[in-house]
């Protein structure tokens, strides 16, 4: 029989939770590679049509010309969140109102990754064959169906998750999705994007920038069919339903959630002061992962794999970070933790301003040696805005019933995606009226301290009764 709330408390399933974390070990997978990888591909594929020299040539000649092409990427960029902001509240509406054998997410779960798998591994191949046109299509494809993957991935979790416990969940998803982040990670330290960008037209190698497409393309399709073999949906819906019930009552809210009724003005108060504050810092945190490659290339002339080490960094520190935000959200509630990861984050930032490039002549192409500094700023972002992460989507699903958590995910990935959609094109026309790669940590930092102040002013802190979680062997247990 399965775990059931049973007079003293509510118990969170850690190993059901770390197997529904591989969807999120695929989203963040794709992500990273996506993210670290494709600005720099479509930097390279203007700066070459638009001036008729390699962006290498571009970057030892006029740099400048470099940053006057990222407006263009900031709206390729931006077109993809748009098509995001459109589809994602669209599929979670349609996930809440789905009746399979198979459940309510899965089917969108397992179509968007399987079309999204076999289309990324062309971006690459596009961009090789200096193809604008299909690189840029592959591109809205993957982002169109990992759209349809993405909101009903991530509403699995608060589906069978009883709401006090899902800042806890959360942090465990997320874990998992960082070693997803990690493994793309590492392909890009050894098959280095700068390599292939600085060499000469004739001597690239597809391959170089192919295998992580292709090695993300599989591992993501390996991490779907773990979710769907060891989770069942249905089956988990029925078990559970008590346990739910039980977490409805010991919700961290203003007022108590009635689909009968419309919501309170408290709980509609406090669900626009959440997204706005979303809003602001994913804004920061897009402007800083849209730009960071072309950053380390073009400004700090040092060598790609640098970004990948950077990431790794972020990604231990985000870990500890996840790992922890329950435990420190039990103790003083989810809003000062956020508020807590915000100011962490807000420093780091602040000490990003007065990175420099080193100078110091390193690698083969005449790349200079990466900066110690920013490897501390990606240590304490990493560790701030996972408690951010951790604790804001639990606060966004808190607000709705169980009936409703594919449309409330819709809501708090419209809020991020649209900051990334506006973000990528705000900050290239400021890199263009500027002509300083300087402005990236500057533009983070306003915006995150705006959504610190939005955030710590306007949510209030409503703390959750008191559960008494499951501890050590007991939390893994899987049946009574």
């Amino acid at each position: 029989m399965a775990n059931k709330s049973n007079g003293t408390g509510l118990k969170l399933n850690y190993k059901r939770t770390a197997l529904i974390g591989f969807a999120f070990f695929g989203i963040l997978l794709l992500w990273q590679v996506y993210d670290s990888w494709c600005p720099t591909f479509l930097t390279d594929i203007f700066a070459r049509r638009m001036y008729g020299l390699s962006s290498a040539e571009l970057k030892a000649g006029d740099p400048k010309k470099i940053l006057n092409v990222q407006w263009i990427v900031g709206i390729i960029m931006a077109c993809d969140n748009l098509a995001a902001l459109i589809l994602l509240p669209i599929f979670g509406n349609l996930s809440d109102k789905t009746k399979t054998p198979i459940g309510k997410r899965m089917p969108y779960i397992l179509t968007g990754t399987f079309v999204a798998a076999v289309a990324f591994p062309f971006i690459p191949l596009f961009f090789h064959q200096n193809n604008i046109a299909g690189m840029v299509v592959m591109m809205a494809i993957v982002l169109m169906f990992m759209m349809m993957y993405r909101n009903p991935a991530v509403a699995l979790m608060p589906d069978i998750t009883p709401k006090p416990l899902r800042a806890k969940a959360n942090g465990v998803i997320n874990i998992m999705g960082y070693f997803g982040g990690a493994a793309a990670t590492v392909l890009g330290i050894f098959l280095k994007l700068s390599d292939y960008i600085n060499a000469a037209d004739e001597a690239r190698k597809v391959w170089t920038i192919e295998i992580p497409f292709i090695v993300a393309s599989i591992l993501m399709v390996i991490s779907a069919l773990v979710l769907f073999f060891t989770v069942k949906e249905n089956k988990l819906a029925v078990e559970m339903k008590d346990q739910m019930e039980e977490g409805e009552k010991l919700a961290a809210i203003a007022t108590p959630v009635d689909d009968d009724k419309p919501m309170s003005k408290e709980n509609k108060t406090m669900l626009l002061a959440i997204l706005g504050a979303e809003f602001l810092w994913f804004m920061s945190d897009n402007a800083i992962g849209t730009y960071i490659g072309n950053y380390v290339i073009y400004y700090l002339n040092s060598v790609s794999s640098a970004t990948m080490i950077l990431t790794i960094l972020g990604g231990l520190a985000s870990v500890i970070g996840f790992a922890t935000a329950g435990y420190i959200a039990d103790k003083v509630g989810r809003k000062w933790t956020i508020t807590a990861g915000l100011s962490c984050t807000f420093v780091g930032l602040i000490i990003m301003c007065f990175v420099a490039p080193t100078g110091v002549v390193t690698g083969a192409h005449g790349e200079y040696a990466f900066p110690v500094l920013l490897y501390v700023v990606w240590a304490i972002k990493g560790y701030g805005m996972a408690l951010v992460h951790n604790c804001s989507f639990p606060m966004v699903v808190e607000l709705c019933s169980s009936k409703k958590i594919g449309k409330f995910t819709g809501y708090y990935y419209s809020a991020s995606m649209s900051a990334q959609t506006v973000t990528p094109v705000l900050l290239g026309f400021v890199f263009n009226m500027t002509g300083a790669w300087r402005a990236l940590p500057v533009y983070a930092c306003l915006l995150t301290m705006t959504s610190c102040i939005v955030f710590t002013l306007l949510v209030k802190n409503i703390k959750a009764n008191k559960v008494a979680n499951a501890k050590g062997l007991e939390a893994l247990d899987g049946e009574d």
